[in-house]
């Protein structure tokens, strides 16, 4: 779908640099991937309440051991 925004550019410029994005479409695309990444993160965690979700492979594996 193209579109026309007005980014100010020195977010851009940043963007890309932080993502290592070769184009404006690019960071564009990364940028929204990860928001929408953190919001479904964020509306599971308000489903589940206060579980921590921030778990480590290595606190993962001990758990599967302690059956």
């Amino acid at each position: 779908m193209r579109s026309t925004i007005d980014i100010d550019e020195n977010l851009i410029r940043e963007a890309m640099k932080l993502t290592n994005a070769r184009t404006k479409k690019n960071v564009v695309r990364i940028s929204l991937e990860n928001l929408i990444r953190q919001k479904r993160r964020e509306r599971l965690k308000g489903k589940l309440g206060k579980y921590p979700l921030e778990l480590t492979p290595a606190a993962l594996e001990k758990m599967r051991g302690a059956d």
